[in-house]
């Protein structure tokens, strides 16, 4: 713990600050192999080529609201690496493994913030937990998704990442543009919570261009100023909002208008879950086969597809006693359990032309 200096204008609101380790030091106490780091980037060459038209296929990002549980990470990362298998012809199957978790208002920040669930913030504890199950998951064969939420983070484990979301409460954030435009993978932008695309096209404008920021050095930990390329690989996630799902055959050609007067690529997915399904799980087979119906039909802007599921579905309460917890079981979001999610993936495989 550092000694925290306050006076009567300066730190009145802090505690206490702890020291972090350096992302060095975790990326070698945990590093990525060879093996991974090429599995990592064919990994991403294969999402963008999907993501750019030169690849027919659908990307599509499966799993947890959130991961809580090493072992049912693993679990599941298992069921997606047979289903990858299953349907690699028309689809890159890539696992959502979402450390971070926006809040509303309050509740459980997700495993790297507090990965005991008791409101003890062991951080440094949750991120090596997080780089070590994003680097199993990887050795297995299984690409990883997951969302960025602290800017801080990146630095931490984004050697282990195929595909970033930048959610709908932060999507319109400058500090996470700035973020975007220096990441070395694609960048999915989920539209406001309002429905609003527009504010996911400016930032997209925003993250393809250059910046310069401040952030922390991987070597040594201090702050200095990061100057980016900007990012040639966001796109849109479609995610509903206020008003209703806006996945429909009507607002994709309303979206790929906006796109393209916009000079961005008209590249979309479709985030089955949230305002999109009315926050109910089992909503999201449908929603599959309305996109397997517009890309028979042609469609072309529509790339991929969002499922948030489980091994079992719903979710619950994380219980003060965590031996009550239930395992295979979500602690954020509801979500669509295994059964249904594979029968519905490969209805859809099975289907599109």
């Amino acid at each position: 713990m550092k000694n925290l200096e306050k006076t009567k204008v300066f730190n009145i609101n802090i505690e206490r600050i702890d020291e972090l380790v350096t992302p060095k030091q975790i990326r070698d106490e945990i590093p990525a192999n060879d093996s991974i780091i090429e599995h990592v980037y064919k990994s991403r060459e294969a999402v963008k080529k999907i993501i750019n038209g030169e690849d027919n296929r659908l990307l599509a990002i499966i799993g947890p609201c959130s991961i809580h549980d090493q072992e049912l990470a693993y679990h599941y990362a298992e069921k997606i690496q047979s289903l990858r298998e299953k349907v690699q012809e028309k689809m890159e199957i890539v696992m959502r493994v979402y450390f971070e978790k926006p809040r509303t208002s309050t509740g459980w920040k997700g495993l790297i913030n507090d990965p005991h669930l008791n409101g003890s913030f062991h951080v440094e504890e949750g991120l090596r937990t997080a780089r070590r199950i994003l680097k199993t998951i990887n050795m297995m064969g299984v690409p990883c998704a997951t969302e960025m939420l602290d800017p801080l983070v990146p630095q931490y484990i984004a050697d282990f990442i195929t595909w970033t979301a930048i959610g709908a409460r932060t999507t319109e954030s400058q500090t996470h543009r700035e973020m975007a435009s220096g990441l070395s993978m694609p960048v999915g932008f989920k539209n406001a919570t309002n429905g609003d695309v527009t504010v996911a096209i400016n930032a997209i404008k925003s993250s393809i261009s250059p910046h310069s920021f401040l952030g922390l050095h991987q070597d040594d930990g201090k702050i200095c100023i990061f100057h980016t390329n900007g990012n040639p690989s966001c796109h849109v996630v479609l995610r509903g909002g206020n008003g209703g799902p806006n996945y429909s055959e009507e607002h994709i050609k309303k979206y790929e208008s906006e796109l393209e007067k916009s000079d961005i690529k008209t590249r979309m997915i479709i985030d089955c879950n949230h305002a999109n399904s009315g926050k109910d799980p089992y909503k999201q087979p449908p929603i599959l086969e309305e996109i397997t119906r517009q890309k028979n039909n042609g469609n072309k802007s529509v790339v991929g597809f969002m499922i948030e599921g489980n091994i079992y579905g719903g979710n619950q309460d994380i219980p003060t006693n965590l031996s009550e917890l239930k395992y295979g079981i979500s602690v954020t979001d509801n979500c669509l359990d295994w059964e249904n999610t594979e029968a519905a993936v490969l209805k859809m495989f099975n289907e599109l032309k």
